[in-house]
């Protein structure tokens, strides 16, 4: 069920072990073509939409992220008694290496590929995956027991997993997000809570003190509990923000129990060049910095970024697709910390009325226009910070077409 990233990674490890693939996706063939190219020959493909005959003659389904786990085809699939897995379930049961899963509201793919860098620095061979864009199934035959794994875990993937038995299991933080699916803020706590619930007592659970739900997950695993917040030294974080710092010491902690010295994970911190679209410098011209922080596609996740240049003038280009979201904070810290804030997308309309205490708020057309008019209220010393707070859906393909073409828009201003 779903014909993307991770539908293409079942199906080529699928039709290679001998198995006979359906592909069923509710998209056209037209929106698919770059998908179908890469499928295997011999694949059954259902696109354009399908009912429940999609089931008929299956042994299992697998569905991708995307699809809602308690959906109506899903159901009846167990109605009929046809078990339901998924990719990263799949892997997690066939992977020889050693797991570490990062799981989180916010700073997922910083810290998996941080941590990634930072075992790099040791002898074993590292693979980085999951959420973070890279599939990992075509790549298990690959891996090996000496192999380092470290897997971003969104809360979709954790619940798709029948039992996520992770190595060293990170989480982050825990703030209100995706609720339109899971519903209720305590469901989502229990499927972040799975990255350690399965673990043995050789295993580990890195958490965040400072986080009070995550700090009441620590007596929901039997693992060896390790708070990164405590972790010493500092490491000498390079990118900008307290949640960076916070990402690195989580990175630094896994580093100690994979027995690294901490002058090479210092090293690897201190080396790490950040990740796409999240609080990614595009460039500066003028003395003006302009920040893609695409991946920002929730209220506290926009947070984030707009606290992480205290003294700058902050210019925030903010908005998109989805609702339901509590905003008091966000708008607090928007008050607080911004000079100007550009509105865009579906949001625009809602969220002109919660900022209409703000000095200089306004509402742009397009992605271009909200560009053109930052240049001009942009000032020496300034900070021109994409950081949406919103998905993408309305305007764009997904996070990293929206921060692509933002940063287009930037390099043919300015880069000429």
């Amino acid at each position: 069920m779903g014909a993307a990233r991770s539908g293409v990674a079942l199906a080529l490890h699928l039709t290679a072990e001998g198995e006979k693939v359906r592909v069923a996706d509710r998209k056209p063939a037209a929106d698919l073509q770059a998908t179908i190219a890469q499928m295997p020959p011999g694949v059954e493909l259902e696109l354009g939409g399908y009912d429940v005959a999609v089931l008929d003659g299956v042994d299992i389904v697998y569905a991708s992220p995307g699809v809602p786990w308690d959906s109506e085809l899903l159901n009846e699939a167990r109605a009929r008694g046809i078990p339901v897995s998924s990719e990263i379930d799949l892997f997690l049961k066939l992977c020889q290496g050693t797991v570490v899963g990062i799981t989180g509201t916010n700073g997922k793919t910083t810290t998996t590929a941080l941590t990634g860098e930072v075992l790099a620095a040791g002898r074993r061979p590292v693979i980085v995956g999951g959420n973070i864009g890279d599939t990992v199934l075509d790549r298990v035959h690959e891996i090996t027991p000496q192999h380092w794994v470290v897997l971003e875990l969104s809360s979709f993937q954790l619940e798709s997993v029948e039992k996520p038995r992770l190595h060293v299991g990170v989480i982050l933080n825990i703030t209100p997000d995706h609720l339109d699916r899971h519903r209720t803020l305590e469901r989502y706590v229990d499927l972040k809570a799975r990255s350690i619930e399965f673990a043995a007592p050789e295993d580990f659970a890195v958490l965040n003190g400072r986080d009070e739900l995550v700090r009441g997950l620590a007596s929901r695993t039997r693992g060896q509990v390790v708070w990164f917040d405590q972790h010493q030294p500092m490491p000498p974080m390079p990118l900008p923000g307290r949640h960076n710092m916070e990402n690195a010491l989580a990175a630094a902690a896994v580093g100690r129990i994979a027995g690294l010295a901490d002058e090479a994970i210092n090293h690897a911190i201190r080396s790490f060049k950040g990740v796409e679209h999240r609080l990614e410098l595009v460039g500066e011209w003028a003395g003006v910095r302009w920040f893609n922080d695409s991946k920002a596609t929730n209220p506290e996740a926009g947070r984030v970024a707009i606290n992480a240049f205290p003294g700058s003038p902050v210019i925030l280009i903010a908005g998109g697709y989805g609702g339901g979201f509590d905003l008091r904070e966000w708008v607090a810290d928007v008050l607080a910390n911004t000079e100007a804030v550009i509105l865009i997308g579906a949001s625009a309309d809602q969220l002109a009325q919660e900022l209409r205490a703000h000095p200089k708020a306004m509402r742009a057309a397009t992605l271009d226009e909200a560009v053109s008019i930052a240049a001009d209220l942009a000032r020496q010393g300034s900070v021109v910070l994409l950081s949406p707070a919103y998905k993408s859906f309305d305007m764009f393909r997904d996070f990293e077409d929206r921060g692509n073409q933002f940063k287009e828009l930037v390099r043919q201003r300015f880069a000429a």
